[in-house]
Order: C-alpha cells, then sequence, then structure tokens
C-alpha cells in the first residue's frame, strides 16, 4: 500500500518522463588529479569534450541532445567532469573555486539530465549571484538520476549507489581548496543522495529542501558532524508523499521520516510559498535562507 501511495504522490504531478535516448557520445577527457594549477586544462579540455558530443549527437540526427550539448561548450563555462554518454554527467563550476571561502554543492533530484541540464544550471547561477563572490557553488550532476515515473523512484538505492560518488567528489575539493567550509545543498531525490555523503568531516552544512525523505529516520541516524537543515515551500507537491518504510517483496520502499517533522530533528528553515521548483527564485525566502546558510550567517536565518 505504501508504494502504492509514494507512486501516485510522486507520479501524479509530473506529466511525463524525460526520455533518455542512446546517443553516441566520446569518453571523458583524460584529466588526471585536479589541482589550482591544472584547472584551466582541465576545464578546457571538458568543453572540448562537450564540442565532441555535440558534433556526433548532430551526426546520429539527435537535434535536441546537440543543441543542449553545444551550448554547455561556450568557452564561458567551467566543468570538473562532463560526460555525454547515456543521459549524462556534468559538474560545473560557479565562481573561483580555489580561492574561495564557501563552497556550495548542489544535488539535483529525478529526471536531471543533460537534456534538462539547463533547469539545474539556472538554480545554481541564481545562488551564486546571491551569495557574490563571497562563495562559488559547483553544480554537481555527478550521478544518473532516477526517472520520476520509474521503479527506482520507490527507493533510496540509487542513492546509496551515487553516494559514494558525491564523498569523492568531496574529497577532490578538498585536494582544490583545503579551507573552504563547504555546503551540500539537495533537492528532492537529491537528498537522499546527500544525506548518505555527509558522513565525513568536510561538510559544515547539509540542507535538505522539497525532500520526500532520506531514507532514515532522524538526523541523528545520518552520523554526521554538519549542521542538517530542512525546508520545504508551502505549494510543494512533496508534502503529499507518504512517510515511512516498509518491506514489499524484500525491498525497502519509501523515504522514513519527514525531514521536516520534528521527529527528524533537523533545523527547519522558512522556505516561503512556493512549489517544488521553486527554491532557487530570485528574491525568494528560500533563496534568501539558503544563502545565508552557505555564508555561515546561520543566526539570521528564518525559522519555520
Amino acid at each position: 500500500m505504501l508504494a502504492t501511495l509514494i507512486t501516485a504522490a510522486v507520479v501524479a504531478p509530473i506529466s511525463a518522463a524525460t526520455a533518455h535516448p542512446d546517443i553516441p557520445a566520446p569518453a571523458p577527457a583524460h584529466i588526471g588529479t585536479v589541482t589550482p594549477t591544472t584547472l584551466d586544462r582541465a576545464y578546457a579540455a571538458n568543453r572540448a569534450n562537450a564540442a565532441e558530443a555535440s558534433r556526433m549527437a548532430a551526426a546520429h540526427g539527435d537535434r535536441d541532445r546537440a543543441s543542449a550539448v553545444h551550448a554547455m561548450a561556450d568557452p564561458e563555462r567551467h566543468y570538473l567532469a562532463f560526460d555525454a554518454r547515456g543521459p549524462g554527467r556534468a559538474v560545473e563550476v560557479f565562481g573561483d573555486l580555489p580561492k574561495t571561502d564557501r563552497v556550495a554543492v548542489l544535488v539535483p533530484g529525478s529526471d536531471t539530465t543533460l537534456d534538462t541540464y539547463e533547469r539545474f544550471r539556472e538554480g545554481a547561477q541564481t545562488l551564486h549571484r546571491r551569495l557574490g563572490t563571497r562563495a562559488a557553488v559547483v553544480a554537481w550532476l555527478g550521478y544518473e538520476t532516477p526517472g520520476t515515473i520509474s521503479p527506482e523512484i520507490l527507493t533510496t538505492a540509487r542513492a546509496a549507489d551515487a553516494a559514494p560518488e558525491l564523498r569523492s567528489f568531496i574529497a577532490e575539493l578538498r585536494e582544490l581548496n583545503g579551507r573552504a567550509r563547504i555546503s551540500l545543498l539537495c533537492h528532492s531525490y537529491g537528498t537522499a543522495v546527500g544525506a548518505r555523503a555527509a558522513s565525513g568531516p568536510d561538510i559544515s552544512d547539509l540542507v535538505l529542501f522539497g525532500s520526500p525523505g532520506t531514507g532514515v529516520e532522524s538526523a541523528a541516524d545520518l552520523r554526521t558532524t554538519a549542521r542538517v537543515w530542512a525546508g520545504r515551500g508551502a505549494d510543494d507537491w512533496i508534502a503529499d508523499v507518504p512517510h515511512g518504510l516498509a518491506d514489499l517483496f524484500g525491498t525497502t520502499v519509501g523515504y522514513g521520516t519527514d525531514p521536516v517533522s520534528p521527529a527528524f530533528g533537523a533545523r527547519v528553515f522558512a522556505a516561503g510559498d512556493g512549489g517544488h521548483s521553486d527554491y532557487f527564485r530570485p528574491g525568494s525566502e528560500s533563496l534568501d535562507n539558503l544563502a545565508r546558510i552557505v555564508l555561515g550567517r546561520t543566526s539570521e536565518v528564518t525559522r519555520a
């Protein structure tokens, strides 16, 4: 019954899932360990890879993918990683990563691919503008997100597979900047990924917004030293997702305790009256509070 309710609550608001066509693409550029002195070369190599991926997609006859990836090869774009195979992966940087004192890593939710990447990127850009030069932002599409209409959306298994990739990336950030405070800002299904990756000492703040749950019953179960925050807009349909865990034919389905509930134990911040895709809306209460958390101005965060 829980699986049926979760399916209805998650799938109903979405009209269709994003297809992931089988489009030819080059293997990722061989970069090796990225350091402050090799960062520009890494950026250039990944842009060149995106340009080649666009040419291959165009030759294959997929204009949409060719156009999307062509935009990603713009000389002003900066990628720590890029892979156009399948649904694709991209890790884009906004700001001067080696010199900043604060880094916000954004982790997306379901149906985020290279084909839908621009909407994810727009949120990262908006946050970076709000933060100014005081912080860098990383848009981390470093895992294959589940489709909203798919069996994977019923469990946190995809998140468990993705969490080691995120932990590894955080370690790479430490090589580039050993002093910056790192915040994980996780949206929707991405909250289950971030929750599993925040167990080390490198994360100062774990922020969960638009979350169906993380797969655990309380913030204490995350075993993280980071401050754990949670927020949900008043018009976010994710509030209708049933909370809890259940065994269904040997598979655990569900997401556990609602992160904004008192039982979870997070610091609940006010996220305004927006919907599921409005957390980075310019001028919104949610954007202001996310920026305050990243900048360490926690006493100024408005609580729900």
